[in-house]
């Protein structure tokens, strides 16, 4: 087990120093990685099939209970892949994956790639309108979902409405162990879309049909800097919709990045936990691209559920763990794990939403093994800094960035305008695993550049040792009497409260400062405080300006499907 290195200021193999505030992470790089260490991307299908051969015997998935190898994964896409080109699809195509994390979703990911088509994420709890407005926007021809009712109805609705040329459906009991295959289907079977609505639906292809073949077909010449690989659907910084397009170099070069990051830890034989769903960009290269590239055994679970996933961690013993920081809180908040049960690990990290300090550290203490906190986004491929493994660790920090990556700090009034360390300012990304657009818009993707750097719409500042630190989202200020207040703020110094489990801070209308704090608590259990206790507590830590107008204690907060804590619902509430 990797346990947590001591804080220190070990250097990196960085030939070329920093002589100017443009570049300060290189005096102070992680321990053993090279920032200038040169990376070629290539195509996701070579890269899925050189791990195939190298892996065939090996286990890739472990879908509850039910293993697949390598070899058994490689076989299903080369099927489908040639399924799909009889059909007629095929480079010049985007097609849709409406899946939770099962094998199918990993056969059908790569089997798209293999016939020069691009593949379109869609969240498995989209509604119908939702559906049909990204199937529109991204023009996909075909749409890949499960036979579960919740799923298939909302795609063939999608389909009735001549958007989507075909529904290709996977029977999500034949991936099932056989015994829990029998329960599902004498118990659960009213979950199932109905045979009678599959099979009279025109647009409707079975996977059996469409992959009843010998998986022969002639693989796409992929150029990997130039062709599209996955539309990835975010709201980015104005709140639309757009697909950010994503490269094959894009993301296979951010998967080397994260093992270039990782030197210290000597990938063999890996078991990732996949709890995070693929269809968000994080899972995509943390869990499925990166368990792929290093051969790794990918623990899937279909939808979050606590006591599933820690009977899951006792069971799989993982080794690497992605996450959210709202699951690691609800790991040691469950009660039923012991520290013995986390001694596999070698790393975990979170993304998707800032890591407070107080959760890192009860996580840390509680398994032994490190915690980081990265930073990236859909347009980054995503991952942008990530904080060291080893060596120099600073609280509140993201990190610094990963190998051929600037992190530069613009004016938030003129962009062109680097700002001085320690002055905060809108956190601009350049690097390999930059998008070079999104799909269809010109006028945004010119409008989220300044040069060559991509504006991400948070607000923050790099020290003098290159680490970064977020603020807060510029569109999540709050603008109380012409000032700027910065939610993050307030939400870090409720965490530090013993008796706060998860918090977000939002503005609300105010009749005299424009806009006002109201923080939402939700209570770790048993626990029981007032708000003039958490305004106790506020007093040291923030300004008058900063302090909550109201407080409301919640059982729980409304979250993302990935787990991150959501502000939308609660903004408009009030």
């Amino acid at each position: 087990m990797a346990k947590m290195a001591s804080k220190s200021n070990a250097k990196g193999k960085n030939a070329a120093k920093s002589t100017s505030t443009e570049t300060p992470w290189l005096d102070n790089y992680a321990e053993g990685v090279d920032w200038h260490t040169p990376i070629k991307g290539t195509s996701l299908p070579d890269m899925f099939d050189a791990s195939v051969a190298a892996n065939g015997d090996s286990p890739c998935t472990d879908f509850l209970g039910a293993q697949l190898t390598y070899a058994d994964i490689g076989y299903m896409a080369d099927r489908f892949a040639a399924g799909l080109l009889d059909k007629g699809f095929g480079r010049g195509h985007r097609i849709g994956l409406f899946l939770p994390n099962t094998p199918f979703y990993v056969a059908a990911f790569y089997g798209i790639l293999k016939t020069g088509a691009t593949v379109v994420n869609f969240n498995p709890l989209y509604t119908v309108e939702e559906l049909e407005y990204q199937a529109r926007d991204s023009m996909i021809s075909a749409m890949v979902t499960l036979d579960l009712a919740q799923l298939y109805n909302k795609a063939h609705a999608v389909a009735e409405t001549g958007v989507v040329q075909s529904v290709i459906v996977c029977p999500f009991c034949d991936i099932l162990p056989t015994f829990k295959s029998l329960l599902f289907r004498l118990f659960k079977s009213s979950h199932l879309a109905t045979a009678g609505t599959i099979n009279e639906a025109p647009s409707t292809i079975h996977w059996r049909d469409i992959t009843d073949n010998e998986g022969d077909f002639k693989q796409a010449i992929i150029s990997p800097d130039e062709d599209i690989a996955l539309l990835q659907y975010t709201g980015g910084t104005t709140g639309t919709p757009k697909g950010a397009m994503l490269t094959h170099s894009n993301l296979t070069i951010n998967v080397e990045q994260i093992i270039a990051w990782s030197a210290s830890l000597k990938f063999q034989k890996e078991r990732v936990m996949g709890i995070l769903p693929f269809f968000h960009v994080f899972a995509m290269t943390t869990v499925l691209n990166f368990g792929i590239r290093t051969g790794a055994q990918m623990i899937l679970m279909p939808r979050f559920d606590i006591d599933q996933a820690v009977q899951l961690i006792r069971k799989s013993k993982p080794t690497i763990f992605p996450g959210v920081p709202t699951l690691y809180t609800a790991l040691l908040n469950h009660g039923g794990l012991k520290p013995i049960d986390m001694n596999s690990l070698k790393l975990c990290i979170s993304g998707g939403a800032p890591l407070p300090n107080e959760v890192r550290r009860e996580f840390e203490n509680f398994s032994g093994c490190r915690l980081v906190e990265g930073y990236g986004l859909s347009e980054t491929s995503p991952v942008a800094t990530v904080n060291p493994i080893v060596g120099l660790e600073k609280d509140n920090s993201i990190g610094q960035p990963v190998s051929n990556t600037f992190i530069s700090i613009r004016s938030l009034e003129d962009s062109s305008k680097a700002m001085p360390l320690d002055e905060p300012g809108e956190i601009c990304i350049k690097g390999p695993q930059v998008m070079p657009g999104y799909w269809n818009k010109p006028e945004e993707t010119a409008d989220t550049f300044t040069g060559e750097f991509f504006k991400t719409g948070d607000v923050g500042y790099m020290d003098k040792d290159g680490f970064t630190f977020i603020i807060d989202r510029i569109k999540d200020m709050i603008n109380c009497s012409g000032y700027k207040v910065y939610p993050r703020r307030i939400e870090d110094a409720i965490y530090a409260h013993p008796a706060v489990d998860e918090v977000t801070v939002v503005g609300i209308p105010d009749e005299y400062r424009g806009e006002a704090p109201k923080a939402f608590i939700k209570l770790k259990p048993g626990k029981t405080v007032s708000a003039e206790d958490i305004l106790e507590h506020l007093k040291p830590k923030i300004s008058k300006l900063e302090m909550p107008e109201e407080i409301e204690f919640r059982d729980e907060l409304p979250k993302t499907m990935v787990g991150k804590l959501s502000k939308k619902e609660l903004r408009e509430e009030d």
